[in-house]
């Protein structure tokens, strides 16, 4: 399905924090206008993830990393008061895949934590980042730094990590509520454009394989 409905459905409830958003009149806002009109008409989501021509990839690759971030938020935040320490004191995707928290500052070995504290820290920590302009420069006078690229793909595949959390722990709170087709479609827009751009690793992607393989048939 388009992704059209999903912001409307899932902005009725409650949010896990605040939507990042584009300046108008900047070129990343005409790249997310575009995306989001080529979702909205129904388009293959395999073509829709593609660099349209003569664009920069570096603000393609910006303009879905803060939309997957905003996204993905809000998908956590439908779960979030039934992920816990109780419910899952570690941050997995069942029993065979287990993640730990490093950033380098106040956890500079990898470190078990509950998913709650763990996805706390990594939105906290992509939002940080997202708001450093000499990381995720917001004019095109200021150039992308030469790590852009491994940085968006690190937050990718953390982001990544969440979808595994909330399908595997939570996924029956998703059907619940009724927002089973809108999660699967933005999983699909969100694999199409790490495939597309071979952003995450294979071994990353394993946790859900099978799933993956019955959903994204486009």
């Amino acid at each position: 399905m388009a992704l059209n409905g999903f912001l409307d459905f899932f902005q009725k409830g409650k949010t896990f924090r605040p939507k990042k958003g584009f300046t108008a009149g900047t070129i990343r806002y005409s790249l997310h206008k575009q995306a989001q009109a080529s979702l909205q008409s129904g388009i293959n989501l395999r073509l829709a993830v593609r660099l349209p021509e003569g664009e920069n990839m570096n603000d393609w690759l910006a303009v879905h990393v803060v939309d997957f971030f905003n996204r993905i938020n809000l998908i956590y935040g439908t779960v979030a008061e039934y992920c816990n320490e109780t419910t899952c004191p570690t941050m997995s995707g069942g029993s065979r895949y287990e993640y730990l928290w490093a950033d380098g500052d106040m956890y500079k070995k990898p470190t078990a934590l509950p998913a709650q504290k763990y996805i706390e820290l990594l939105m906290d920590w992509i939002e940080t980042q997202i708001n450093n302009e000499s990381v995720f420069p917001v004019s095109t006078d200021v150039p992308f730094p030469k790590t852009f690229l491994s940085l968006s793909r690190k937050i990718l595949t953390r982001l990544f990590r969440v979808f595994v959390h909330v399908y595997i722990h939570h996924f029956d709170r998703i059907v619940t509520i009724g927002a089973e087709a809108h999660v699967n479609a933005c999983y699909k827009h969100f694999y199409y454009f790490v495939q597309e751009f071979e952003l995450i690793s294979s071994k990353e992607l394993e946790p859900l394989h099978e799933m993956t393989s019955r959903i994204c048939k486009d």
